[in-house]
């Protein structure tokens, strides 16, 4: 009988990728912080660093001495995107929605429920939203994660109505944020009948979102574009009027594009 894949997995090598993960959203991390978020030991955590650092994958800040992200680990994802077709794709729709709005573009995918950002795109203003590429969010309250949830097959959908929609699970990030299992479920359905999904305000105080679908040549959602900015520039009226219907627009040729509907 053959045995599962996780009884050979080696626990140096899995505690070496957790130390990777946790600069998820992070730009530098120090040891005894590494420590208590992994629940290692530091000499653990200091040799693990060492390594990955000699391998070019983790840099030590010589100002602050504590630890980022080093290029290797941007090469390695580079090199992800040039092989995958989505991800390729993607970036001339990123470039067209940025160009059009001149506001941030991303694509994003459903991963434990949750929105994790793929790429971006975005022009430099005086006043923009950030770039969150590798960057995960809640899924209820960001237009992205509504439209992974919406517009995706029932079994992802019940399965986050079983997972996350239990009550108190839910959390407010703002105080326009959808709390209510039964409203969620309400909204989602909206969404799926208009194909485009709006954030005023619900992640983060003062940022707007549009985002719309992506369909592959399975005819299955695959991912959701997007286009945010700050609420002085992309009220709910801009949102309604030009920025979702062109990211409707896009996410629709990038569909295309993926060999939907041939």
């Amino acid at each position: 009988m053959k045995k599962p894949k996780g009884e050979y997995a080696i626990q140096t090598v899995v505690n070496a990728l957790r130390v990777l993960e946790a600069f998820h959203e992070e730009d530098e991390l120090g040891v005894t912080e590494l420590s208590r978020r992994l629940s290692l030991h530091k000499n653990n955590v200091f040799r693990l660093l060492a390594t990955l650092e000699e391998r070019g994958y983790i840099d030590q800040h010589a100002g602050t001495e504590r630890y980022g992200l080093g290029v290797k680990s941007l090469e390695l994802g580079q090199s992800f995107a040039r092989n995958r077709s989505l991800l390729r794709s993607a970036v001339p729709k990123l470039t067209e929605l940025v160009q059009g709005t001149g506001e941030t573009a991303h694509l994003a995918v459903l991963r434990d429920h949750e929105v994790i950002h793929l790429c971006g795109d975005q022009k430099q203003r005086a006043v923009m939203t950030e770039l969150r590429v590798g960057r995960y969010l809640p899924a209820h309250c960001t237009a992205l994660g509504k439209v992974l949830l919406g517009c995706a097959p029932e079994g992802v959908r019940h399965a986050y109505d079983r997972e996350r929609l239990v009550p108190h699970a839910l959390k407010a990030r703002t105080q326009a944020s959808i709390t209510d299992p039964d409203k969620l479920r309400e909204h989602l359905q909206g969404v799926s009948v208009r194909g485009y999904a709006l954030d005023l305000g619900e992640c983060d105080v003062g940022l707007c979102c549009a985002a719309a679908p992506v369909y592959g040549v399975d005819g299955k959602l695959c991912a959701a574009l997007s286009v945010s900015g700050p609420e002085f520039r992309m009220a709910e009226e801009a949102l309604l009027g030009v920025v979702a219907p062109f990211v409707v627009e896009t996410a629709d040729r990038l569909s295309r594009d993926l060999g939907y509907g041939a």
